[in-house]
């Protein structure tokens, strides 16, 4: 099931170079035509179904939270849109209450400037690019993490509009300082819940490989790929690849 981080580069479509990367400008047609207000209404739709269908799971999980450690239901971050828009991002709380948010900062530094040794886990040595062993991290919201269950009020993003079902991550605002001008194409889209770096590998895939899943996701856009990452991200939640 996991895609090749890097063989769409081949796809037929005029290169770029921008010293020393080699790159598919993204292409935003797609997202400007009738085709966008259709992926709207699936997402409304879908969205909406989802809240109702996973509400009492979604109380549960929120009464944990609220028994197992101070502090809220609900971690709001700012995170950033298509065109950089900002927005509120919702996720279960799976940290301790007003964590330091300096161990995350000097992690995305290293994950987006491709310090490969500093990302890694030091332990198998594999590539792994997230924090494994984050101190901030709640016994409940290790497993939430793992299961992706923490993920679940984005559904409340996505029937607000700031965000799709599919579609690049949403950077942290912090994060888009270290950006090189060209990584600046995966924010052409509405970010998703989900995406091609889900599926293609999720935490064990480099950061510009995941730009470049992200570029190719948005030049490629089509209700059925659409369709395909969402079958294909559940066995990866399932299984909880790159979860931590």
């Amino acid at each position: 099931m996991k895609e090749d981080a890097v063989a769409f580069a081949v796809a037929d479509a005029d290169y770029v170079l921008s010293p020393p990367h080699l790159y598919i400008p993204a292409d935003t047609s797609r997202y400007d035509a009738w085709h966008h207000r259709v992926k709207r209404i699936v997402d409304l739709v879908l969205s909406s179904l989802a809240l109702v269908v996973l509400a009492p799971a979604m109380g549960i999980i929120a009464l944990i939270i609220k028994r197992s450690s101070p502090g809220p239901v609900l971690f709001v971050q700012e995170r950033l849109g298509r065109d950089g828009q900002p927005f509120r991002f919702y996720k279960f709380r799976s940290m301790k209450h007003d964590s330091d948010d300096a161990i995350h900062r000097q992690f995305a530094a290293m994950f987006i400037n491709g310090d490969s040794e500093g990302c890694a886990d030091q332990n198998s040595g594999d590539q792994v690019f997230k924090i494994k062993r984050d101190p901030r991290v709640t016994a409940i919201g290790a497993f939430l993490r793992r299961t992706s269950l923490d993920e679940l009020p984005q559904l409340l993003n996505i029937v607000k509009g700031d965000m799709s079902l599919v579609g690049p991550r949403p950077p942290i605002a912090y994060e888009i300082e270290n950006y090189q001008p060209w990584h600046m194409e995966r924010l052409k889209a509405v970010p998703g819940l989900t995406g091609l770096w889900q599926v293609s590998g999720r935490s064990s895939v480099a950061f510009e490989d995941m730009v470049r899943l992200d570029i190719r996701y948005i030049n490629t856009w089509s209700l059925w790929q659409d369709l395909v990452i969402l079958l294909k991200t559940l066995p990866v939640v399932v299984r909880g690849t790159g979860g931590y």
